[in-house]
C-alpha cells in the first residue's frame, strides 16, 4: 500500500481519532439508549452498564469486525474486498437513524481525512469508487485512516472502541442521567469487556459478520417520533 509520511506519531494518531471530541458529530448519537432510558429499560448506572454491555457485543461482530476487515484490505490494497465491505456496510443499516449516523459521520470524517497526510489521492478515489456515489459509511472511512497508521489492528480497535465507550457514558449521564462518578463505573464494566470484544471482532470472519438485533432496530423506530429527544438516534 502507497504511503505519506506523517509527522504525527502513531499513538497521537490513535488518541486523535478515537477521541470523542474528533469533529464527525459522534457525541450527537446514543445509538438507541435515548429510547431504551424512554421504555424504562435504563434506569441507573448498573441497567446502563448490561445495555452497553449487550452493543459492545454487536459492535464487536458488527462493525468492529468490519473495521478490522477494512484496515487490512486497504493495506493490501484488496479492492474487491473494499467493494464488498463498503456494499455490507450500507445496505446492514436497518432503519433512518442507524443509516443517518453512518453517512452523517463517514462524511466528516471523509472531510478531517482529506486535510490530514494520511491517504493517498489513489486511496481516496478508490473509497469514492467503491461507495458508488452514496456517502461513505463511517466504519469505511475509519478503516481508512487506521490502516495508515504504523500500528497492529488490534491496538487500533482498542482504542477505537475505547472512544466509543466513552462517548455512550458521555450520553448516558445526559441521558439517564447519571453523575459523573457512576459514569465512571460504567465505564470501567466497558474497560473490562473490550479485549474480548476486540478479539470477538478479530476471530470474526467477513461471512459472519452480522447486526441482527431487532430489539434495537425497533427503539430506534420509535425513537424517531419520541416526543422529546436529547440525541439523533
Amino acid at each position: 500500500m502507497a504511503t505519506i509520511t506523517d509527522p504525527v506519531a502513531p499513538l497521537l494518531r490513535l488518541l486523535w481519532l478515537a477521541s470523542p471530541a474528533l469533529p464527525i458529530g459522534a457525541f450527537s448519537y446514543s445509538e438507541g439508549l435515548e429510547s431504551a432510558v424512554e421504555h424504562g429499560l435504563v434506569r441507573d448506572d448498573a441497567s446502563a452498564a448490561d445495555w452497553l454491555e449487550q452493543q459492545l457485543g454487536l459492535l464487536a461482530r458488527g462493525d468492529l469486525a468490519a473495521i478490522a476487515h477494512g484496515i487490512a484490505a486497504w493495506r493490501a490494497n484488496d479492492e474487491t474486498a473494499l467493494r464488498e465491505l463498503a456494499l455490507w456496510l450500507r445496505v446492514t443499516r436497518d432503519g433512518a437513524e442507524a443509516r443517518l449516523q453512518s453517512e452523517q459521520m463517514g462524511q466528516s470524517l471523509l472531510v478531517w481525512l482529506r486535510a490530514q497526510p494520511m491517504a493517498t489521492p489513489a486511496q481516496l478515489a478508490l473509497l469514492a469508487e467503491c461507495c458508488g456515489g452514496h456517502a461513505p459509511p463511517h466504519a469505511f472511512v475509519m478503516a481508512l485512516a487506521l490502516a495508515a497508521i504504523d500500528v497492529p489492528i488490534e491496538q487500533a480497535l482498542q482504542a477505537q472502541v475505547f472512544g466509543w465507550a466513552e462517548n455512550q457514558v458521555q450520553a448516558a449521564l445526559k441521558a439517564v442521567p447519571l453523575g459523573q462518578t457512576a459514569g465512571q463505573r460504567v465505564l470501567t464494566r466497558l474497560a473490562a469487556r473490550i479485549p474480548a470484544a476486540v478479539a470477538e471482532a478479530l476471530a470474526t470472519p467477513p461471512a459472519r459478520r452480522q447486526l441482527f438485533a431487532p430489539r434495537l432496530s425497533i427503539l430506534a423506530a420509535r425513537h424517531e417520533t419520541q416526543y422529546s429527544r436529547l440525541f439523533r438516534s
